[in-house]
C-alpha cells in the first residue's frame, strides 16, 4: 500500500479530505484536514461512513449532508495500480467557507449581484472582470455585453482618461465622484460613485468601483426642486436677486426641449454635491448663467460667487489675481488678496480656462489638489475653502491631445461635467425663445410687437446661430428697435443687411426645393445624415477629424450620430 500512501499524501496538499478504498471498499489510507468530521480507520466499511453505493459513484461527483447538517462534496475517482484497483474519495465541506475557497467565492459573488449598489472591477489591463445587477440597472448596459472588454471600449473614451487605470498606477482612490459614463436613449446617466484599488501582498492586483443607485432619490429631489420653485418664486417684478454676485437661477434658464429640461434636472442633481464641476459648451450656450444657477441652489448660495474670465487677463497678472501677492513680490505689487481667498466658502467660476497658460495650469491642479494657496511672494500657505466651477469653450478631449490642457488638470476641474448643446441642436428651444424674447424686448421697448412673419421665422429656425443664445437675443433686440412703434409683426424688412443675405444664403442649402413633396423635418434629418455620412467617410470614420471639419465639438458629433443612428458598417457607435 506504499503507492495509496504516497499518492493519498500528495493530494492531501491541496484537498482537505482524501480516502483510499480498495477494491472492496475498505479504507486503505486516509488523511487531510477532515478525518475528525468522520470515525475513519483503516479496513473499516466505506458504506459504515457515507450513506450510498460508492462502487456505483466512482468517477462521478456527489453531495451529502451529515446529521450535524454539515454538507461535503465528494468525488469519486477510480485508481488502478499495477497489482489492485483502488478508489480514491476526495472530500471538501461546502458549509465551512473559510477553508472553501471556492464556496466563498460563490458567495461572494451572489452577495454582490444582490447588491442596490452598482460594482464594476478591471484588472491590471483595464479589462472588466466584474458589472452586477445593480450596475446594469444604473447604466443600461449589460454584463455579458461587457464583460472582458476594456472599459474604454465598454464606455466609448479614450484610454488616458480611464480613472481606473489612474488609480491602478498610483495606488491611491477616487472619493465620491458624481459623473455620466453612459447614456440611455442618449441621456446621460449620472451616479455617484468612488474607485479603490485592491491590493494583494504589496501589490495593487485589480481596481473596483462602487456605484450609488440615486435614481428614486434624484427624480424625488427633482419633484421638490420644482415645488418648491413654483411656491417660492416671487413675479418677475418684485423677485428679489442675491447680493453675492450670483444673478441667476435655474428659473431664468429658458427653454422647452426635452435635453434643455434634461439638462437642468442634471445640473440641479450636480449643484447638490459639493464637488468641482466643468461646464463645456459653446460661446454664447449660457455657461456662467448655468455656473450662477448651480451656485445659488447649492449650500454655498450665502457666500460669494466669483466670477473671473481666464482669456481677458494677461499672463502676468492672472497668477496674482487668482492666488494673491505681498507687497514687493514684483515691482509695483502690493497686498492683494487672490480670488480663491475672496470667495471665503463660496464658488470660484473659471470662465474660458482652456484659455490658461500652461505654465499656471501646473500651479492650479495643485491647488485643486492640496485646497491651500500661496501669495506670490510669500511661503505662507492658507487654506481654501470654494468649489471651483470651470467653463471651456472648447471639447476637452481636443484640448488635451493639442496640449492646451494638461490631462490631470483636466481631472481635478472635471468632477462632475456638464456638457451644454448648442442651440441648433435644439429647434425647440429656438422657436420659444424667439417668442420669448420678442414678448421681453416689446415690452422693454413699448413696442407693439407680437410675432413674426413666416418667412422671417423660417429663416431664423434654419439660421445655425454660431453665436447660440446670446447671438439671438441681440438679433431679436435689433429688430424689435429697428421696428415701427405701431407695427405688430416681424419681417424681413428689419434685418440688417448682412443678416440678411446670410440667412436666406443658409436656407437655400438647408431648405428643401418647392417641388419636393417629403415633409420638412424628413428632408432636413436626411440631408443632415447624408452630409455628416459623407464626411465619416471621408476621414475614415475619425470622429475628432470630422468634428473639426464641421466646426463643432466632439460631444456634439456623437449626439448626432445618436440622434440619426449612424453606425460604421454593421456596428454600433
Amino acid at each position: 500500500m506504499v503507492e495509496a500512501a504516497a499518492i493519498g499524501t500528495m493530494l492531501a496538499e491541496i484537498v482537505p479530505g482524501v480516502v483510499i478504498l480498495d477494491e472492496y471498499s475498505r479504507v486503505v489510507w486516509h488523511g487531510g484536514r477532515l478525518n475528525d468530521c468522520f470515525p475513519l480507520r483503516d479496513g473499516m466499511l466505506a458504506a459504515d461512513i457515507f450513506p450510498f453505493d460508492l462502487p456505483a459513484a466512482q468517477d462521478q461527483t456527489t453531495t451529502f449532508t451529515t446529521s450535524q447538517s454539515r454538507k461535503f462534496l465528494l468525488r469519486c475517482k477510480p485508481l488502478a495500480l499495477p497489482t489492485t484497483r483502488m478508489t480514491i474519495l476526495m472530500l471538501e465541506e461546502l458549509t465551512d467557507l473559510l477553508e472553501n475557497k471556492d464556496a466563498r467565492l460563490a458567495c461572494l459573488e451572489s452577495i454582490i449581484d444582490s447588491l442596490d449598489e452598482g460594482v464594476i472591477m478591471s484588472d491590471y489591463r483595464g479589462k472588466m472582470l466584474l458589472y452586477n445587477k445593480a450596475q446594469e440597472k444604473l447604466e443600461g448596459l449589460k454584463s455579458d455585453r461587457v464583460v472582458g472588454k476594456y472599459l474604454w471600449e465598454a464606455y466609448n473614451y479614450s484610454p488616458e482618461l480611464s480613472e481606473h487605470r489612474r488609480v491602478f498606477d498610483s495606488g491611491t482612490p477616487i472619493i465620491a465622484q458624481y459623473r455620466a459614463h453612459a447614456t440611455i436613449k442618449g441621456k446621460p446617466q449620472y451616479v455617484t460613485y468612488s474607485t479603490y484599488p485592491i491590493v494583494k501582498d504589496g501589490e495593487t492586483i485589480a481596481v473596483f468601483s462602487v456605484s450609488t443607485n440615486e435614481t428614486k432619490l434624484k427624480d424625488l429631489l427633482h419633484e421638490t426642486l420644482e415645488l418648491k420653485r413654483h411656491i417660492a418664486a416671487p413675479s418677475s417684478a418684485s423677485k428679489e436677486r442675491p447680493s453675492t454676485g450670483a444673478m441667476y437661477t435655474f428659473a431664468d434658464l429658458s427653454g422647452i426641449s426635452p435635453a434643455f429640461r434634461n439638462l437642468i434636472q442634471e445640473a440641479e442633481n450636480i449643484a447638490l454635491h459639493n464637488t468641482d464641476i466643468l461646464i463645456v459648451g459653446e460661446t454664447g450656450t449660457g455657461k456662467e448663467l448655468f455656473a450662477q444657477s448651480i451656485h445659488n441652489l447649492s449650500k454655498r448660495s450665502k457666500s460669494p460667487f466669483v466670477a473671473v474670465n481666464c482669456a481677458a487677463i494677461p499672463e502676468n497678472l492672472l497668477e496674482s489675481t487668482l492666488f494673491g501677492a505681498v507687497k514687493g513680490a514684483y515691482t509695483g505689487a502690493t497686498d492683494q488678496t487672490g480670488l480663491f481667498e475672496f470667495a471665503q466658502d463660496g464658488t470660484l467660476f473659471l470662465d474660458e480656462i482652456n484659455s490658461m497658460p500652461i505654465t499656471l495650469q501646473s500651479k492650479l491642479m495643485r491647488v485643486l489638489e492640496e485646497r491651500m494657496i500661496r501669495r506670490l511672494g510669500t511661503t505662507t500657505v492658507t487654506p481654501i475653502r470654494c468649489a471651483v466651477i470651470s467653463a471651456s469653450n472648447e471639447d476637452p478631449q481636443e484640448l488635451i491631445n493639442t496640449g492646451k490642457i494638461r490631462l490631470d488638470l483636466y481631472y481635478r476641474i472635471a468632477r462632475s461635467c456638464l456638457y451644454i448643446p448648442p442651440l441648433r441642436e435644439r429647434k425647440d428651444d429656438i422657436s420659444f425663445l424667439l417668442r420669448h424674447f420678442i414678448e421681453l424686448y416689446s415690452k422693454t421697448l413699448n413696442k407693439s410687437i407680437t410675432d413674426m412673419t413666416d418667412r422671417l421665422r423660417e429663416l431664423l429656425l434654419y439660421y445655425r446661430w454660431p453665436g447660440n443664445v446670446r447671438e439671438l437675443q441681440h438679433v431679436i433686440e435689433n429688430l424689435v428697435i429697428r421696428s415701427d412703434d405701431k407695427q405688430q409683426l416681424l419681417d424681413l424688412s428689419h434685418l440688417p443687411a448682412y443678416l440678411r443675405a446670410t440667412l436666406s444664403s443658409q436656407r437655400s442649402t438647408a431648405h428643401p426645393r418647392k417641388n419636393e413633396t417629403r415633409p420638412l423635418k424628413t428632408a432636413v434629418s436626411s440631408a443632415e445624415r447624408d452630409y455628416i455620412l459623407n464626411l465619416l467617410e471621408q476621414s475614415d470614420w475619425n470622429i475628432t477629424k470630422t468634428a473639426q471639419q464641421m466646426g463643432m465639438t466632439r460631444q456634439s458629433l456623437q449626439y448626432h450620430l445618436k440622434k440619426l443612428q449612424l453606425r460604421k458598417g454593421e456596428q454600433s457607435y
